[in-house]
């Protein structure tokens, strides 16, 4: 999960869910909301073609194994998990497996497969290339093959049954319906060759209901998909043959394209453009929370950051109460760093932080900076051509202005901020890198696992927070969530409380709501919190 971008999800409805999920859709489904209506419009274009559109690049990484970016959108329309989650139950529920168990003391799971299905080479899904997959998976562990950590081995009982042995009790039921890591896929696909530089041609092994037609790196059209026949879901019924991924960094340019019936869905929109799809005829919009939060991230080991009085001041100055004002709905305060929806969420009154520059000052004060005392320069990085994490560098800077800190803010590409970031020189890192996040699977692990436990080299940990009791909670995360949902609770609180208060190594401005935009005839689309951006369009229904 590279481009941690902003705005990515996705989702996946089970055959007998459809109707109930379509129905949730249209009502507002997690306390969201749709409006607009399937009135005659915009002109519809051609119905067997689902046009989805982003404002960055599609595919950075083909192979299933080690792809952990903005692909996630495509790639849960071509390959598929044994699990997904389902955001009614809140639990994993049937993908390629059809039912699974667990041991009583949770260290062994058993998949039984469904029967007859086969991947876009012809070749059988079966126990085999389930274990094939996710043996791949780990040994390249690349991404986030991390999530498979606690498997000992896999073993293929027979035909359609996979067993899972465990070193320590985990939920392996919510691993495997992981948006990253978690694909089944034919590792035979190159024969003799390499697979991973198969996969990089724009090549694809997956289950799933679309499989490549053509791939144009930097291309506005970058991406076509086209309908496998032998999709074991089955072509009954209106569905989308053909989808296509088409990259317009321009807003104002995506909302054109769906006025005049050439997009079917705008992954996002402004706040302003948003307000207007709301009122317009032939367009849906739907608003619902999303499991992505926004972290501003404090250097804890070099720089002047490393003063935890400085650190708690950066957190007091920032304009919780603003950001969420410009915003327009995009975004919900956040109550610590796990989104509602999850274990570990925290509701307690007064978690929610407020803006407080009296406090901020004083810390400064205290370490020798802030209002009469020697001037502070701290160095800022965030995504650039985002218009959230700008309004978030413009408040903050302002703020610290008036305290006597001087914020050098550099918006960058991704990759370059992410470079600098994960400089092995401590001089050329930043104080402050602003990024979001979203879990691997539906648990708050992937903050706490990627983003907080010491890590050499350095990946997402861009705190540099070294702590061997913080690492030793993080570590028994996964065995607890296993065996004891009320310990785990109290450990996401614990820790929480510890990255937020204590260390003051992250604050948590807000939770992203999405804001999605499509045309009225496009029938039962809902997100999924746990796969970021993803329409999974052959649960979709075209209507002319």
């Amino acid at each position: 999960m590279v481009e941690r971008t902003p705005h990515r999800m996705r989702r996946f409805l089970v055959p007998g869910v459809l109707g109930l999920m379509a129905a949730l859709a249209l009502a507002g489904c997690g306390g969201g909301e749709v409006r607009g209506t399937s009135m005659p419009g915009p002109p519809t274009g051609n119905q067997a073609t689902f046009v989805y559109l982003q404002n960055v690049d599609v595919v950075t990484d083909w192979d299933p194994a080690t792809s952990y970016s903005n692909e996630l959108v495509a790639m849960q329309n071509i390959y598929e998990s044994l699990t997904v989650y389902n955001p009614l139950t809140r639990r994993a529920g049937p993908r390629l497996a059809e039912r699974w168990q667990s041991s009583p003391d949770g260290k062994t799971w058993t998949f039984t497969l469904r029967p007859g299905m086969r991947f876009h080479t012809g070749r059988p899904v079966d126990a085999a290339a389930v274990k094939a997959s996710i043996e791949r998976t780990r040994k390249l562990g690349q991404g986030a093959a991390y999530i498979w950590d606690a498997v000992r081995g896999i073993t293929a009982k027979d035909t359609l049954t996979v067993e899972f042995r465990l070193k320590y009790p985990a939920p392996i039921d919510l691993v495997a319906s992981a948006d990253y890591a978690a694909y089944i896929y034919d590792t035979q696909a190159a024969g003799s060759g390499d697979l991973g530089k198969w996969f990089q041609r724009g090549r694809d092994a997956g289950s799933g209901p679309y499989t490549v037609a053509s791939w144009q790196k930097g291309k506005e059209k970058e991406l076509v998909l086209r309908a496998f026949g032998s999709y074991w879901g089955g072509w009954e019924g209106p569905h989308y043959q053909n989808v296509e991924f088409r990259v317009t960094p321009d807003l104002n340019t995506s909302w054109q394209l769906l006025l005049r019936g050439e997009a079917s869905f705008v992954q996002r929109l402004t706040p302003e453009l948003f307000q207007k799809a709301r009122g317009t005829a032939g367009v849906r919009t739907l608003q619902v929370p999303s499991f992505q939060n926004l972290l501003v991230l404090f250097n804890t080991a070099s720089g002047p950051l490393a003063d935890v009085r400085l650190r708690k001041a950066v957190q007091k100055a920032i304009d919780y109460d603003g950001i969420l004002t410009a915003l327009k709905g995009a975004g919900t305060g956040a109550t610590g760093l796990v989104p509602g929806g999850l274990l570990g969420h925290v509701t307690a009154a007064g978690a929610q932080p407020h803006q407080d520059l009296a406090g901020a000052a004083e810390l400064l004060t205290q370490a020798g900076y802030g209002p009469g005392g020697k001037p502070l320069r701290l160095t800022m990085t965030y995504a650039q051509g985002d218009d959230d994490e700008q309004v978030l560098a413009t408040l903050l800077t302002n703020a610290l202005a008036g305290l006597n800190v001087q914020v050098d803010a550099r918006a960058m590409q991704w990759n370059a901020q992410w470079d600098r970031g994960k400089a092995s020189d401590p001089a050329r890192r930043q104080d402050i890198f602003v990024m979001y996040w979203w879990p691997d699977y539906a648990d708050a692990y992937s903050w706490f696992r990627n983003v907080f436990h010491s890590a050499t080299p350095v990946s997402f940990n861009l705190t540099y927070l070294e702590n061997r009791d913080i690492d030793s909670r993080i570590d028994a995360l996964p065995s607890l969530l296993a065996t004891d949902r009320g310990a785990a609770e109290k450990a996401y609180a614990y820790l929480q409380s510890a990255l937020i208060g204590k260390e003051a190594a992250v604050a948590v401005p807000w939770v992203s709501n999405y804001q999605r935009a499509y045309l009225g005839n496009v029938q039962g689309f809902t997100d999924n919190p746990a796969y970021p951006n993803v329409v999974f369009v052959h649960d979709l229904i075209p209507s002319g």
